[in-house]
């Protein structure tokens, strides 16, 4: 069995006119084409064995055990691999749910189409699911195809967590799809584009174009954004800045136990220490926060009594806040310390990454070094109902906990929270503020606040592990679209067989004498206005794009060819004018394009 061919559609296509994001292998199963499954000697057992929870997939008969069915009676590879592939990305976490397998003009030679949620995870899919089927129909033993089987779902889960956007920015960009506001993926990180064209803005993370530059500075800087506060009148930890190992002592002796170390310009609690209590502890700490400094200053500062809380701001009004606890294990007089995470662990809602509303807990550096200063070991049973924290910070990231505490917040502590974010000058502000709780004013029960976060996470907001779950995006996007600020551009569309370069360039003209501001897409370029961008047969998707991204555009015309389509779909979700010029019998036979009919449906 040879896999010919695999495309990635990213786009309204050919295949389907609601998912856009499609898998196309085209798979030629040679001598499988004379053994349809029921030929294959145990195949549907060992499947059975293996794989039992393709028992939900209904297939033609539309109920559950419909596909095992299939199977059983006889079918053919193609299929079987469709169906596996869906079911490998639902247990590796991506249920896409939507497949079909079809074949093309030639003897043995299938299209298998599915759908994915990342693209570099579909692709390993399509490659999984036919050693899976090989594997199954060559005899392979059970427990070696188990063993591979876990190996490539958790492959497949790694994969998803490093080219995924993070929480933060998903959550925005599916607010964003829910107002039918278009987005384009700038990079293979998380900076996007919301809307087309003059319209658009754009984020990175929680980070947006409206955000100050200078404000994102003084807040990465923790030692100016503590004087600036203070000077305005906002409580904050009494602490200093130092660069020297020889500077710790004399630093403890002014600020006094117990302390916390941190970096000057450090993010999401790196090489951060809290309730360090003794000059030891304090210099394997500052040694930590150095190393995580771009500047090597670290902040040594009073460590607060109360609870760790994250406030967040937008646009200068207070939307949410949560309680953030660190992960931690709580000692029984019986199990290791190893046993208590594995018990934590156990809880269904913690899983790999971003995938769950909790992570698991990992045994890394910073768990190690806390067991070693309390002399403890992984095989340590702990004391009954001893609390012991894994980590030195409270990141959902690194398997803390959150509880929603928005509601309980005191009127004062609102007015203090949005007076921070306007007095830093953030767009999106996340206050962490350590209180006894937030119900009394902060001046009142001795809290303060300890730092200002610019790009702050909303995974502890969105899905706190208690509480409710705060649509905190939909408040970004109110502020970056607000009502009556359109975010899409007009787009006409322009295909066929015969003058769809003349017909593309006669719009454009029209446009352009109007007053409008025109890119547009032919087979000898793109342009915007009358000034060439890019030379060459620019009538695909990318093309298409680089119009709809250029900030100056008012209104796309592109000229869309087959091409583009079949291999990777439209590079726009939906056009406002479409122009279909006339379909001729051009360029049959390419890409399983046989007949008009076929290329109608293309150009459609």
């Amino acid at each position: 069995m040879n896999i010919l061919e695999i495309r990635t559609l990213r786009g309204p296509n050919y295949w389907s006119g609601y998912w856009k994001k499609l898998i196309i292998m085209r798979l030629d199963i040679e001598d499988y084409e004379q053994k349809p499954t029921d030929k294959i000697k145990n195949f549907y057992e060992r499947m059975q064995e293996v794989m039992p929870s393709l028992q939900t997939h209904g297939c033609s008969y539309k109920e559950e055990g419909g596909f095992y069915k299939r199977v059983k009676d006889g079918t053919w590879a193609g299929h079987v691999i469709e169906h596996f592939a869906l079911e490998l990305q639902t247990l590796a976490g991506m249920d896409v749910g939507y497949g079909r397998t079809r074949e093309t003009g030639e003897p043995g030679i299938y299209n298998v189409v599915f759908a994915y949620f990342e693209e570099a995870v579909g692709q390993y899919t399509a490659r999984a699911a036919l050693r899976l089927f090989l594997e199954l129909a060559e005899g392979k033993s059970i427990e070696q195809i188990k063993q591979t089987l876990a190996d490539e779902i958790q492959e497949m889960r790694e994969i998803r967590e490093r080219v995924r956007f993070g929480p933060s920015t998903g959550s925005i960009v599916e607010e964003a799809e829910s107002r039918d506001i278009p987005y384009i993926r700038l990079n293979d990180q998380s900076l996007v584009q919301l809307g087309y064209g003059v319209y658009q803005q754009r984020i990175q993370a929680t980070v947006t174009n409206r955000t100050n530059m200078i404000s994102v500075d003084i807040a990465a800087n923790k030692a100016a954004t503590k004087k600036l506060l203070g000077e305005m009148g906002v409580p904050v930890p009494k602490g200093f800045r130092i660069r020297e190992e020889s500077e710790v002592k004399s630093t403890l002796e002014s600020v006094g136990f117990p302390v916390v170390v941190k970096p000057l310009d450090g993010n999401h609690g790196r090489g951060a220490t809290v309730g360090i209590e003794t000059l030891e502890e304090a210099i394997a700490a500052f040694h930590v926060a150095q190393e995580q400094s771009r500047s090597k200053y670290v902040i040594v500062e009073k460590m607060l009594a109360g609870n760790d809380f994250r406030a967040l701001v937008v646009n200068n009004r207070l939307i949410a806040i949560a309680e953030r606890t660190p992960a931690h294990v709580i000692g029984d007089g019986e199990n290791t310390i190893q046993q208590l995470i594995d018990r934590v662990n156990s809880d269904p809602r913690r899983g790999y990454g971003h995938e769950n509303v909790l992570t698991q807990i990992d045994v890394d550096g910073q768990t190690e070094q806390i067991l070693k200063l309390k002399d403890y070991a992984l095989e340590t049973v702990l004391p009954t109902g001893e609390i012991l924290h894994l980590k030195t910070t409270a990141n959902l990231s690194t398997g803390g906990t959150a509880v929603d505490r928005t509601d309980e917040a005191h009127p004062e502590n609102i007015f203090l929270f949005e007076r921070i974010a306007k007095i830093i000058g953030l767009d999106i502000c996340g206050i962490d503020v350590i209180a006894p709780n937030l119900s009394e004013p902060l001046r009142e029960n001795g809290g303060g606040i300890i730092e200002v976060n610019a790009a702050p996470g909303f995974r502890m907001h969105l899905s706190p592990s208690e509480g409710i779950g705060r649509n905190v995006a939909e408040h970004v996007v109110d502020m970056l679209f607000p009502p009556g600020r359109p975010s899409r551009i007009p787009i006409f569309a322009i295909t066929g067989t015969n003058g769809k370069t003349t017909t593309t360039r006669f719009i454009a003209h029209v446009l352009r004498g109007s007053g409008l501001t025109v890119g547009f897409t032919t087979t000898d370029g793109t342009y915007i206005q009358n000034n060439q961008i890019v030379a060459g047969d620019n009538t695909g998707p990318v093309s298409a794009q680089l119009v709809l991204k250029d900030p100056s555009v008012q209104v796309a015309v592109l000229e869309t060819a087959r091409g583009g389509i079949i291999r990777s779909g439209l590079g726009y979700d939906h056009c406002d004018v479409a122009v279909v010029t006339n379909i001729a019998a051009d360029h049959l036979g390419l890409k399983d394009i046989n007949t008009l009919e076929d290329l109608a449906r293309v150009k459609a």
